[in-house]
């Protein structure tokens, strides 16, 4: 294929017994956005690592531009062309924006030489590609969205001509992917090929030429985007077909389990990210957040979680206090009957290095059922964790994996099981599908409505807007840490995304 950026031919890749790329042949036409979707563990991510030279293949070959390369490290694949941006960011947090762009790629003997040309360079490619970010910043004080431009920026500084975007979006807002949608298409324009591995269907349709489909480590399908559909490639991704939309009985509410009374949170610099929040949540209702992140939603759930202290306010679990100025801890709560899905999996809801069986326990260790006498029941606990591996459908099959080994659509497997599995009387959860493929989203989506259906209480904070109108009864908007309106699940997008703006209640009814 003359016009090939990338050709992969029969690519395999075992992990002791996993098998993780079996025969893969792909082909990636030069100037286009190549999407390659599949369900968490599918092997996208050891396919495109093993062509950035993380991995090597145990057997196949690689062909880029029509010639076959060897490409052991990273490096080599830099040298090639090849530029790769991480779904978890590979940038050092306390250096700037140009230091960054610059690590390792330094160039000149003199420092300040470099440095100048760096500079220049840099400015020219934010131009070029519409990828603005300030030299001087320091990486930790920026939002997301813009430290993924700095990611895409340390691949175009290295001459990238392909570049591979792993799950792009899975951390920005709907307003964010919209502008690295826009970025990717004038790449494109460019000249550029992009490979975009996701699990989010609609991006799929939305900004790529061509889509591959892996399963369970195959390549099954390569599609024209224009001649496939959102429900095609469901099936081709998960073998079956896939409800899109949740199906849900309408909701019967009962006493209330949450009560939030004029909470106000601040943050380590003084900053209110809460200001006087009221709300309830019921037994037997899903009660939905929406708004663009920043907006305090996760100061909240921390907040009632008992890991954040609150200025003032108050909070009710089954009418009774918790001291969330005070004395709140996440311990005493999950006693109480309060489970917490944390927005965070990697740095609040599992210790990455902890094998499966051991993070499947965290926070409930000195429960009885995993004691035998003063100490660890180590045989129960990993026969506790085999049983939700198969209930949650967790992969590989393997409780004495290191969690950090599992893709992040099964690490918020591991989370959710064990929260859920203690049968909590209120569940707050948050970004419940983030980094999750369509077949574990629609199985998530089941779970919380089956708690929902069992008289539990959920208060569910999502920045997909589709993913907070099929599942909510009740839809509470923030805004700048207030509560700026509240609607039925039947809310369209246009009026949520109008009190998501910071567009009062009374406009955005008219």
């Amino acid at each position: 294929m003359a016009d090939a950026a990338i050709e992969l031919a029969g690519i395999n890749k075992s992990f002791g017994a996993v098998h993780a790329n079996r025969d893969i042949h792909l082909e990636i036409p030069r100037g286009t956005i190549h999407g390659i979707i599949g369900e968490n563990g599918a092997g996208k991510s050891t396919l495109m690592s093993i062509l950035y030279g993380f991995y090597q293949a145990d057997s196949g070959e690689i062909r880029v531009n029509g010639k076959p390369t060897t490409i052991s490290t990273p490096n080599d694949a830099i040298a090639t062309g090849i530029g790769m941006v991480h779904q978890h960011f590979m940038l050092v947090q306390n250096f700037t924006v140009l230091e960054n762009v610059m690590l390792g790629a330094e160039g000149e003997a003199l420092l300040k030489s470099s440095i100048a040309k760096a500079r220049s360079e840099l400015i020219r490619l934010e131009k070029e590609y519409g990828l603005e970010v300030n030299p001087n910043a320091i990486i930790e004080e920026l939002p997301v969205g813009l430290q993924q431009r700095v990611e895409i920026l340390k691949a175009l500084y290295r001459g990238a001509d392909i570049l591979i975007l792993d799950e792009p979006t899975g951390v920005l807002t709907p307003a964010e992917a919209d502008h690295l949608f826009r970025i990717l298409a004038q790449l494109k324009d460019e000249g550029k090929t992009v490979v975009l591995i996701t699990h989010k269907l609609r991006e799929i349709m939305a900004i790529t030429d061509n889509v591959s489909v892996m399963r369970q480590g195959q390549m099954v399908a390569t599609r024209k985007t224009s001649e496939t559909t959102v429900e095609e490639l469901a099936e081709l991704m998960v073998g079956r077909r896939v409800l899109l939309r949740v199906q849900k009985d309408e909701g019967k509410p009962g006493d209330f389990k949450l009560s939030v009374k004029n909470l106000t949170v601040k943050d380590s610099r003084g900053v209110t990210m809460v200001d006087d929040v009221s709300l309830d949540v019921r037994a037997g209702e899903i009660v939905g957040i929406a708004g663009v992140a920043g907006n305090g939603q996760s100061e909240l759930l921390e907040t009632i979680a008992g890991i954040r202290r609150a200025e003032s306010g108050t909070v009710l679990l089954d009418g009774k206090p918790i001291d969330v100025t005070g004395t709140a801890d996440p311990g005493e709560l999950r006693d109480r009957g309060l489970a917490h899905v944390p927005e965070d999996r990697h740095y609040v809801g599992l210790v990455l290095p902890f094998e499966e069986y051991e993070n499947s326990i965290l926070g409930y260790h000195d429960h009885a059922q995993y004691l035998k006498g003063p100490f660890l029941d180590i045989e129960a606990i990993r026969a506790d964790a085999r049983d939700k591996i198969e209930k949650y459908d967790i992969r590989p099959s393997n409780e004495r994996l290191k969690t950090a080994n599992f893709s992040g659509g099964n690490q918020q497997k591991i989370v959710l099981a064990r929260e859920i599995e203690k049968d909590p009387g209120v569940l707050i959860v948050g970004q419940p599908t983030r980094g999750v493929d369509v077949g574990a989203i629609e199985f998530i989506h089941k779970r919380l409505i089956a708690m929902r259906d069992a008289g539990k209480a959920v208060l569910l904070v999502s920045v997909e807007l589709d993913e907070i109108r099929s599942l909510s009864d009740r839809i509470l908007v923030m805004f700048d840490g207030r509560v700026v309106g509240e609607r039925d699940g039947e809310a369209s997008e246009g009026e949520l995304g109008l009190l998501m703006a910071g567009v009062e209640r009374q406009e955005a009814a008219q």
